[in-house]
């Protein structure tokens, strides 16, 4: 029986490496996560921004909280009036020659002192607006729910387009001809150039839209592709959605991920044979990248220099 069991984990962890191996070479950077993006190269790059008009974004009116002091119109009427009728037969028995004796006064005391309290604790008791409203967190740049301490969120941040457009301010006060239209256009542009690169198995032709670590990354797969006699064909290439998710400023260089929602043949053939070997010539893959570009702070020409898949 254990013998067995092993020979079926045997067959499932070859089976395993089949497919990672197959998945390795899909389009450009082999459909995995590489690169560099400065200090963020451990975090996932930002979802695209959700408007706070989307249900779960939308902030809802805390409930109202009654005004400080405030209690039953009729209870404070019904304790103002018992006061006011004590302090008056009081006076009116002073006036009378009476006077306010000291039994007068501690129970005038006795008796400002309950309705103090017993107003106290009605404010107490009144219900507190229901937790989960959303409120600006301090130092992190996001609408979120409000946590009590040790509690934990299951909710994404939501990143604010009003970040983003600043971190791009910063990118447009260094270099004033940046248009954040003509980027998205250029790296649509840089998209299909890399991709064509890569289905030639050729780095050279595209090294000016690299940094060198992605240079050398993409040398390392081809060669692999090469040493097998595979070439991995993209064909009918369509970008749906070219989004600027990220952008920020780092040890003088500019940074910009984009998000890239696009579809494709994307099937890997023998040299030698023309056989399909991995993937489907009919099935077109729909997929989504996060292309992070940089340069060097100012008006200088943009390189790639990661690729994520999302999480």
């Amino acid at each position: 029986m254990k013998k067995t069991s092993l020979c079926i984990l045997g067959l499932l962890v070859a089976a395993g490496l089949s497919l990672a191996e197959g998945d390795a070479f899909a389009r450009a950077g082999g459909g995995l996560s590489s690169g560099s993006r400065g200090s963020r190269s451990f975090s996932s790059p930002s979802r695209p921004y959700t408007s706070p008009s989307s249900p779960q974004a939308v902030r809802p009116a805390p409930a109202p909280q009654p005004a400080p002091g405030s209690g039953s119109p009729f209870w404070r009427g019904l304790a103002g009036g018992m006061l006011g009728g004590l302090l008056g037969g009081m006076l009116f028995r002073g006036v009378g020659g009476a006077g306010i004796g000291l039994m007068d006064l501690l129970l005038l005391a006795a008796i400002g002192y309950g309705i103090y309290w017993w107003v106290k604790k009605r404010r107490e008791e009144e219900p507190v607006p229901a937790e989960g409203y959303y409120e600006r967190q301090a130092g992190v740049g996001y609408y979120g729910p409000q946590l009590t301490e040790g509690a934990t969120s299951t909710q994404e941040p939501l990143f604010q387009d009003g970040d983003l457009q600043a971190a791009l301010g910063h990118i447009r006060q260094m270099d004033a001809r940046f248009d954040e239209a003509a980027f998205r256009e250029l790296c649509e542009d840089n998209f299909f150039k890399i991709q064509a690169g890569w289905m030639n198995r050729e780095v050279d032709p595209i090294a000016n839209l690299l940094t060198t670590e992605m240079q050398n990354e993409f040398r390392k797969q081809l060669d692999g592709l090469k040493q097998q006699g595979r070439i991995n064909r993209l064909e009918n290439i369509a970008v749906r959605k070219v989004e600027i998710t990220e952008a920020w400023q780092e040890t003088g260089q500019d940074y910009i991920t984009v998000r890239f929602l696009a579809n494709l043949l994307d099937y890997t053939v023998d040299e030698r044979t023309g056989q399909v070997v991995e993937g489907n010539k009919t099935d077109p893959v729909k997929f989504e990248e996060y292309w992070t570009w940089t340069r060097p702070v100012g008006p200088n020409p943009w390189r790639l220099s990661a690729i994520n898949q999302p999480d």
